[in-house]
């Protein structure tokens, strides 16, 4: 089992280094950095530096804002400067935020056009790996032009970027399967979801290939509620109760709240946050619900908590340092990096 971390970026470069430095020595096998406020692939090249042993890459990056090339070449630099240690994570988004934040056109469904770039970046990345011919042309992208002059090269011992796939819905879920190195899961999940739903489609998109589903590591970032202190404890299991009210009112993530018979809830919180009454949603988030998506307990029981409700399902547990926990974390930053000396006792007993 790999444990991962996923940071926001510090408030300076000295303080990100120091991070990194703390999360690969205290073992952490990955050290990712979400598209959360920051740019995602600015931080890489510090942790590159400052890190020896664990993978680094993001967790996720948005993919339709960014030619596949510009996030090709990216990748292979980073893929270089990091010694072969990179990993792309890649995602959608949703519509909403693709035209209104993002300003970048959304003119059909999201998961073909995810399929069409990554497969249009493979065609790159062997490309710069052995100087084979452009000769990618899809129905939204296409790479048929680069001469010698724009082609970074190969890189010693490596001849790809690992690509992995953030899906909540079957279609993305199938598309990790046949093309993907990973499939990374939403917050907003369960094992009763990944058994049911995500491990299916996986497998499904793999035989498509005739891929082994060995082949896909399956990482998920469950929402933890946790203390020390009984205050902690409440304090934490507001947050999170606010954070999931928040993913539960994306018509996106609704798979996850139907498969639980919850999709009249899910309505409920669209409707609240379209009329931006935000500070009534948490309170429709009950128990039942926090104890579904969120894993419970002290520091000390989140070992066992995690192998009890994973095992068997998920290849890669990441814990989250940065919101939804940055108001505890202001009190209690070391005890959240001490989790790391926790955790990978998962690799014993799951």
């Amino acid at each position: 089992m790999k444990i991962e971390a996923t940071i926001t970026a510090p408030p300076s470069i000295p303080a990100l280094a120091r991070h990194a430095r703390e999360l690969d020595e205290l073992g952490y096998d990955s050290i990712l950095v979400p598209e959360a406020g920051h740019d995602p692939f600015l931080p890489q090249m510090i942790l590159a530096e400052h890190t020896r042993r664990a993978r680094i890459g993001t967790g996720i990056a948005i993919s339709f804002p960014r030619s596949p090339f510009v996030t090709a070449q990216m990748a292979w630099d980073l893929q270089r400067f990091s010694g072969g240690r990179f990993v792309l994570g890649l995602g959608t988004q949703v519509k909403g935020h693709n035209e209104r934040r993002y300003s970048t056109p959304w003119p059909s469904p999201p998961g073909p056009r995810l399929r069409e770039y990554i497969l249009c970046m493979k065609a790159i990345f062997r490309h710069f790996s052995t100087g084979e011919k452009p000769d990618f042309k899809g129905e939204h992208y296409q790479f048929t032009l680069c001469n010698s002059f724009f082609n970074p090269g190969p890189i010693e011992g490596v001849d790809t970027v690992p690509i992995h796939v953030a899906a909540v819905n079957q279609y993305n879920c199938r598309l990790a399967g046949e093309l993907g190195d990973g499939v990374r899961m939403h917050p907003l999940n369960t094992p009763a979801y990944i058994r049911d739903v995500i491990r299916p489609a996986v497998a499904e998109g793999a035989a498509r290939a005739g891929r082994d589903i060995g082949a896909v590591e399956f990482a998920i970032n469950p929402f933890f509620i946790t203390g020390r202190t009984e205050e902690e404890f409440e304090e934490s299991k507001r947050l999170i109760r606010k954070h999931i009210s928040f993913y539960a009112a994306t018509r996106t993530y609704s798979a996850v709240m139907e498969h639980h018979g919850w999709g009249g809830i899910g309505e409920e919180l669209v409707k609240l946050s379209q009329a931006n009454r935000w500070e009534e949603m948490p309170a429709l988030v009950s128990d039942e619900m926090l104890d579904t998506f969120a894993i419970m307990g002290l520091h000390d029981e989140l070992p066992a908590k995690l192998a009890a409700r994973y095992s068997g399902l998920v290849t890669t547990v990441n814990v989250v340092f940065g919101p939804p926990y940055a108001e505890l974390q202001e009190r209690q930053r070391r005890q959240f990096v001490d989790l790391g000396r926790v955790l990978p006792a998962l690799k014993q007993v799951a």
